[in-house]
């Protein structure tokens, strides 16, 4: 056992350090990192290093050693089924959804029937068994038929194609098409495992598979949000949700793996529910794919390589094998994708030969299953060999293929113009709102629902863009807790279009119990701050002064009037000094807007200075005041125009730039003005900033003050 374990560590030091390096060689010639780290196991294994006495003894495993590092190496292939999983868009493939099937469904069906009737002539001295022969034949050939996403999707993102048309589409296909495989793959599986290939078998291991997707993804989704909510309220650990999504991934697995099936066929379904659950944090995921691409990754690939031996291609029975599986595989491909793509989805000539071209890019998904094809006895060596070797000549030709038929592609101008709105949206401050948090003051002389409408106006016009969960807190005492949920329901009444958790918290201290749940991973804390404490220094009074001042996460806080409450907000002033917090402001006003109508004005004041030496210059200074002022206007109103809102500009020139805010905003009639504020750290009191705090003293209209940070 010792010896064993020093076996072991020196495998994994040595093939994560030459994998690793040899990632970076690939890369550095313009090739995937995932062909030099397989290329790693292949010079440390038989074909080259592991002919070397002391190499072999340390580097190639025995049964004992491979058995371990197969575990390991498994790992690394379950964590990237995760993140594989997570990254299947399921609106995206809504919106391809008829293009994308038939693409892929003609493209696997050619490949497939091609693969299978070409495998059942391989000679039964390359099978494990001539009684599996036609089991072996569906595995192999489902095995080379499926495209790597993963790949194609490095390509479109270096090209930075992969928000086009086409490349959406790619993206759809590959997960209609993995999900498919997995499917089928998942049948086989459980057939190998007992099943007879009969037609109750295979009945038997398709009720296992669609078991298992039921309770993943139903039963399974339901849970996780649970556990997810329980963690973000009761659990302070650092790197929580890490601990909590590699558990579910190897919960996943054991239960897979328990009905008959593959560990990372759980690590996938996994994956998938997770990306349909907007509350994990991009920090977990970053962590995650750090260990996964930085460690487990290029040891699953080297381990892959390891067992692959170059010199059995001197065969010329198995070279012939080899190169005429792959000319199977890539023209079956091929026609398949370019039919799909010509006479299902209606493409031009050029866009099928892309699809048809494209979808033979193989790499990940391909070493993976042939990998679990050979730990279960399904595959031989010298297949499994081939296999591989197809995997990576793909990965190495058909992106070539792909940068040239792209390049010749031009965009339409709709395509342009979803484009920019992604890409807007992508950088918004809406973007990153998915968990809000909305306190609200327990009171019984009142309608309350009536008295946050404005912010419950302004969360359903965001809900509308996006799915929001929001969490109604009130803080109670023990007197009062029994009123509390009717009184929460109530509020819970005005929304209609975002998840809603109630939460009740008896405590005599309100200020200090939300600011302990506002750092519970909420995205955006939004304040009604309706009531001035008179004669104070304070902009509102010592509660919302220090609520704002303290909060943990950026927040919206909302002034809103009694007589303007039930108005719906159709038309927006917001005042911009072109910082970053008058663009997110503008940005939340875009967010608002929920019809055709509504509009949005973008107002610039230009202050007029009245010092005698800046009069001697004063117009040549205001001219180039105002055109500047100007350019920060357009920026604003590009993005507004952009995301199909009507946008209008306006530039002034006063004494008292808040004065004119105020002024303009009573006089056109708005219905709310929108600023952006950055709170002042260190301060001993709320700072909001000279302007704003004016304004929102003098203002009669409701006034949002966006606090980004």
């Amino acid at each position: 056992m010792h010896y064993d374990t020093l076996i072991l560590l020196i495998q994994i030091a040595g093939l994560l350090l030459f994998a690793r390096l040899m990632g970076e060689l690939a890369q550095r010639v313009g090739q995937p990192a995932v062909v030099g780290e397989i290329f790693a196991g292949i010079l440390l294994g038989p074909t080259l290093l592991g002919n070397v006495p002391m190499v072999a003894e340390y580097m190639v495993p025995n049964d004992s050693g491979r058995n371990y590092l197969t575990i390991i190496s498994m790992l690394g292939a379950m964590f990237l089924l995760f993140i594989a999983g997570m990254e299947t868009d399921i609106k995206l493939i809504k919106v391809h959804s008829k293009n994308a099937i038939m693409i892929a469904a003609t493209a696997l069906l050619v490949s497939f029937i091609s693969l299978f009737i070409f495998s059942l002539t391989i000679p039964d001295s390359l099978l494990t068994s001539p009684d599996t022969k036609y089991l072996f034949a569906a595995f192999l050939s489902i095995t080379i038929s499926v495209s790597a996403i993963s790949v194609i999707a490095k390509v479109l993102i270096d090209l930075n194609l992969i928000r086009r048309d086409f490349g959406q589409l790619f993206i759809a296909i590959g997960m209609i098409d993995e999900t498919i495989v997995w499917i089928i793959i998942s049948i086989l599986i459980g057939l190998v495992g007992g099943f007879a290939v009969t037609a109750s078998g295979i009945f038997l291991s398709f009720i296992k598979v669609i078991l298992f997707l039921v309770l993943g993804f139903i039963v399974g989704k339901f849970l996780i949000k649970y556990i997810i909510t329980f963690f973000q309220n009761k659990i302070k650990l650092r790197d929580k949700f890490l601990t909590l999504v590699v558990v579910i991934i190897f919960i996943y697995g054991a239960i897979a793996q328990s009905l008959g099936l593959e560990a990372v066929l759980g690590a996938f379904v996994a994956g998938i529910v997770f990306g349909q659950i907007p509350y994990l944090s991009e920090e977990t995921i970053d962590k995650l794919e750090s260990i996964t691409f930085a460690i487990f990754a290029p040891i699953f690939f080297a381990s892959a390589g390891l067992q692959v031996n170059i010199l059995e291609f001197t065969d010329p029975n198995i070279l012939l094998l080899a190169l005429l599986l792959m000319l199977v595989a890539f023209s079956s491909k091929t026609i398949g994708g370019f039919v799909g793509s010509k006479f299902f989805a209606k493409n031009d000539l050029r866009t099928s030969l892309l699809f048809g071209i494209g979808l033979n890019t193989r790499g990940t998904i391909q070493i993976i299953l042939a990998t679990i094809g050979l730990s279960i006895g399904i595959l031989s060596k010298d297949v499994f060999s081939i296999i591989i070797i197809i995997s990576v000549v793909s990965s190495i030709i058909s992106p070539i293929f792909i940068k040239v038929l792209i390049k010749k592609i031009e965009p339409k101008k709709e395509e342009i113009e979803r484009i920019k709105q992604e890409e807007i949206y992508a950088k918004s401050i809406l973007s990153k709102i998915n968990r809000v948090l909305l306190p609200v003051r327990f009171r019984t002389d009142l309608n309350v629902a009536a008295a946050k409408s404005i912010e419950a106006g302004i969360l359903e016009a965001i809900g509308s863009k996006k799915k929001l969960s929001i969490t109604l807190l009130t803080i109670v005492n023990d007197q009062d807790k029994s009123k509390a949920q009717s009184f929460l329901d109530g509020v819970a009444s005005s929304f209609q279009k975002s998840e809603i958790n109630i939460k009740i918290i008896v405590a005599n201290n309100a200020l200090e119990k939300i600011l302990e749940e506002s750092k519970k991973d909420y995205d955006l804390l939004v304040i009604g701050a309706t009531e001035k404490q008179s004669n104070s220094e304070l902009v509102f009074n010592t509660f919302i002064d220090n609520l704002i001042r303290f909060s943990p996460c950026p927040s919206l806080i909302v002034q809103g009037h009694a007589a303007l409450e039930e108005k719906k907000s159709k038309k927006i002033l917001v005042p911009t000094d072109g910082s970053k917090a008058s663009k997110r402001a503008a940005e939340v006003a875009f967010a608002l807007t929920t019809n055709e109508n509504d509009e949005v004005h973008i107002l610039r004041v230009v202050e007029e200075k009245t010092s005698l030496d800046e009069m001697v210059t004063k117009n040549h200074i205001l001219d180039r005041q105002f055109n500047y002022a100007q350019e920060i206007v357009n920026e604003l109103k590009a993005i507004g125009e952009s995301l199909s809102v009507k946008t209008y500009t306006k530039v002034e020139i006063g004494l008292n730039p808040e004065s004119v805010i105020v002024e303009v905003a009573e006089k056109n009639n708005f219905d709310l003005v929108i600023i952006g504020s950055d709170v002042r750290p260190g301060s001993d009191k709320l700072f909001l900033g000279p302007k704003v705090e004016k304004i929102l003293v003098s203002c009669d209209r409701p006034v949002i003050v966006v606090n980004s940070f």
